[in-house]
């Protein structure tokens, strides 16, 4: 967006806080393609918001307070000397809010006489035709904001996302080259790879710093996206949240905060199922990745993934690297700092 090339390399002084409990404190504030990256003042990140979720508590008035979308307790305030950034997020804010989707009447005619039919045809087949609803409806964009909120659970169990600058690049271009929107290194917790709504990836620091190899970890993702290709990362969190969520989500375009807090800690500690082995191979095969490497780090033996090594789809094939060194070397820092 022109708005967002405009601002891309302004930063400001403002007070933090991540809780009322907390005292403030003065952090740097900078905009990022996607997020607000706030930091201390040793140059370590401490949180970054999604630039689609910032709310503004005070509109018009100075000192200007922000906080995430649904976390109200959350905040940041911006002097009126920093009146630069104060005007950039508000334009940021209004470009973002016009680039959103806005459902005309058709479209809520749609959805209310929707919900009314499902509703008539009995408690049996209600729960699972709202999610089914809400599943086909949530636009991208709205998907996006569940999957960032979602990361701001999880974050609080595992710890902030590495946020090394120098890995910025070769991370992105890693999601490019495993055709994912972006792609996040957590310091703990996940246990492998965990695909979020809305195309967010998130990766253990293990899969980086424990391997040689960066085959491994596009394993590890690429094996992620063949679950989601069987069952939507959505439809799982709304089977988690019950009914009451999917309509929610449908009337409202948000899900409470005791929802995706629960959620957090339960996909955390449940086991991932092993993907579909004929889905896995396709996406391996649509990604020109090797699943060899794969495959071993889950079964050193190679006896229980003797069909993914046998079936390799780039075998006899020139496939290009997942990386290349220069990129993976930076990449194995990408926590260091944290």
């Amino acid at each position: 967006m022109t708005a967002l090339t405009r601002y891309q390399r302004i930063e400001a002084t403002g007070l933090w806080r991540a809780s009322p409990d907390d005292q403030r404190r003065e952090v740097i504030v900078s905009l990022g393609e996607a997020t607000l990256v706030i930091t201390d003042l040793n140059d370590r990140a401490l949180t970054h918001w999604s630039l689609a979720a910032v709310i503004r508590q005070n509109p018009g008035e100075r000192p200007a307070i922000f906080h995430p979308d649904g976390d109200p307790g959350e905040t940041l305030e911006l002097a009126e000397s920093e009146a630069e950034m104060i005007e950039a997020m508000d334009t940021l804010r209004r470009a973002i809010d016009r680039a959103r989707p806005r459902p005309g009447r058709l479209r809520v005619l749609s959805v209310v006489l929707s919900v009314a039919i499902v509703a008539g045809l009995g408690v049996f087949w209600l729960p699972g035709a709202l999610k089914r609803q809400a599943v086909t409806v949530v636009p991208s964009i709205k998907r996006q904001d569940i999957g960032e909120a979602l990361m701001g659970r999880l974050e609080r169990m595992t710890g902030r996302a590495c946020a090394q600058n120098t890995a910025g690049a070769p991370l992105h271009r890693l999601a490019l080259r495993t055709q994912l929107r972006q792609i996040a290194v957590m310091p703990e917790g996940v246990r492998d790879a965990l695909l979020l709504p809305g195309g967010l990836m998130l990766v253990n620091r293990r899969l980086i710093e424990d391997h040689e190899d960066p085959a491994i970890l596009a394993g590890y993702m690429l094996a992620e996206k063949a679950r989601a290709a069987q069952r939507d990362p959505l439809d799982e969190l709304l089977s988690f949240g019950g009914p009451a969520a999917s309509f929610r989500l449908l009337t409202t375009g948000a899900l409470a905060e005791e929802t995706l807090s629960d959620y957090a800690e339960h996909v955390l500690t449940r086991p991932r199922p092993d993907p579909d082995e004929a889905i896995l191979l396709d996406i391996f095969a649509k990604a020109r990745v090797t699943t060899a490497p794969y495959a071993y780090d889950r079964d050193a033996s190679g006896e229980t993934v003797l069909g993914l090594i046998e079936a390799d789809p780039t075998a006899g094939q020139a496939a290009p690297p997942v990386m290349t060194d220069r990129d993976w070397v930076l990449l194995q820092n990408i926590c260091l700092s944290e």
